[in-house]
């Protein structure tokens, strides 16, 4: 969606009706405002690469390194804990052939298999995708993770925090599809 200039009352506005929508609803629209959703359907030109019912791939056309691909679902979601379970495993089972594809069709030397999963962690788009970058050597891309110095009680104390999460997230997602509303909003970036 382009961005746009609105105020105060006018987000209101749209967060009190994004708050009154059914999750029907609300997927609907986000399928409306999302240039993904629109690949997917043909509406908007891409290079397709690999299709079947439940993901699609395409050229970036903002690319790391030539050949770097972007794996849609063809359902609309936000972020990756909104995938049911067979549906990321089918998406990495895709990623996996598309990487296998690129070593052997343009000579990669390596891929990256990147999913960027909220703001926070460089997402652009609201929509759920990998990117796959064939990689060479001295391609010019850095991707380094950085390693920063930390006691080990600070280490194990978030390893026991997630550890706790993992645990109430599986009744978590026996009892909610997807994110809540607020969520939603949040990544929406409706304030």
């Amino acid at each position: 969606m382009a961005e746009q200039n609105i105020d105060q009352e006018q987000l209101n506005a749209l967060q009190e009706k994004l708050r009154q929508m059914s999750p029907e609803e609300l997927r609907e629209f986000q399928k409306k405002q999302c240039i993904f959703c629109q690949i997917v359907a043909n509406k908007v030109q891409s290079r397709r690469i690999y299709e079947d019912g439940r993901v699609l791939a395409i050229l970036d056309i903002n690319p790391a390194n030539p050949g770097h691909i972007l794996l849609l679902t063809k359902e609309h979601y936000s972020i990756m804990p909104q995938l049911p379970d067979d549906e990321i495993a089918h998406v990495f089972k895709v990623a996996k052939s598309l990487s296998n594809s690129m070593l052997k069709g343009i000579d990669a030397h390596g891929t990256n298999v990147i999913v960027a999963n909220g703001i926070a962690a460089g997402q652009r788009a609201q929509h759920f995708m990998a990117h796959i970058i064939p990689r060479k050597e001295n391609d010019g891309i850095i991707f380094v993770l950085p390693q920063k110095p930390m006691e080990q009680k600070e280490i194990e104390a978030a390893g026991d925090r997630i550890i706790a999460a993992l645990s109430g997230s599986a009744k978590e997602e026996k009892s909610e599809k997807g994110a809540s509303l607020d969520e939603i909003s949040k990544l929406l970036g409706a304030r």
